[in-house]
């Protein structure tokens, strides 16, 4: 389990105590945000809020910087440093600490996560950029942020849907429930109609899927009744699917049997043989 979350932003920096560390004054002009930063758009109301408050009260807790090239890098506290240029501040509260990009990256989703004001999507992304620039495995990526694998896979594959679909979902339109009940659509020629079902009538997931169970049925529909599943299948079906993050199907006959495992692209593909391998 990450250490860092639930903890407070103190918990990110378990090597130096923040009551006693140098607070700095910096020009604002000199701060620029952190290029890892998750988070693409920031609520104007919340901003406003907090610049109210640091006009009354100040900035009670001090941003952290990296030093760079030129000027200071922005781990932690992007809000406060947006809401005190609208508050026309000329410098900021901070401590200043050595960071790699790799811990830049760490901090600045923990940051997010501990706040729960990212996005699903922009969740989806930033474990994504850490999968990559890190070149982490789900697992490791599991641990050091102290969430399930199975989030993070389902969340990530999200990123598979169509570019309207991800929009829809980064907007609150659809949910992540709905996201992932999509990614289980066969035809995904259906997808738009689905879509827009989805959004003109205001369906549950719960509806959702039962929209996409008959569409896929009958997909392969015949003439032969379809005999009655072995419930133990089916729910072997439902763990396997959890773990994997993926559609899973169990095929049993009399003496032998196949267990199918959708995947979606390349990365998918190459997530879920690694998984396997182990």
């Amino acid at each position: 389990m990450a250490r860092g979350l639930g903890k407070g932003i103190n918990a990110l920096f378990p090597d130096v105590d923040m009551n006693e560390a140098k607070i700095h004054k910096i020009p604002i002009e000199e701060c620029r945000p952190n290029p890892y930063q998750p988070r693409k758009t920031f609520d104007a109301d919340a901003i406003e809020e907090l610049k109210i408050s640091i006009l009354e009260y100040g900035i009670i807790q001090p941003l952290i910087l990296r030093k760079s090239i030129k000027g200071y890098e922005i781990v932690a506290g992007e809000r406060r440093f947006r809401a005190a240029k609208e508050a026309n501040l000329t410098e900021v509260p901070a401590i200043i600490q050595d960071l790699t990009d790799q811990k830049m990256m760490e901090i600045a989703l923990l940051e997010n996560l501990q706040r729960e004001n990212l996005s699903i999507i922009e969740e989806a992304l930033a474990y994504k950029n850490l999968l990559e620039e890190l070149k982490l495995t789900q697992e490791e990526l599991s641990e050091k942020l102290g969430k399930s694998r199975s989030h993070i896979a389902n969340t990530v594959r999200l990123l598979t849907l169509p570019e309207e679909v991800i929009t829809h979902i980064n907007n609150g339109d659809l949910s992540m429930g709905h996201g992932r009940a999509i990614l289980g659509l066969k035809n995904k020629a259906h997808i738009k109609r689905v879509v827009e079902k989805t959004l003109e009538e205001k369906l549950n997931v719960r509806q959702i899927e039962k929209m996409i169970l008959s569409l896929n049925e009958n997909k392969v529909k015949t003439k032969q009744v379809t005999p009655k599943r072995d419930i133990f299948i089916v729910k072997q079906e439902e763990e396997l699917r959890n773990v994997l993050g993926t559609a899973v199907k169990i095929q049993k006959n009399k003496n032998k049997g196949k267990i199918e495992i959708d995947f979606y692209n390349d990365d998918d593909l190459e997530r879920l043989l690694t998984y396997l391998k182990k």
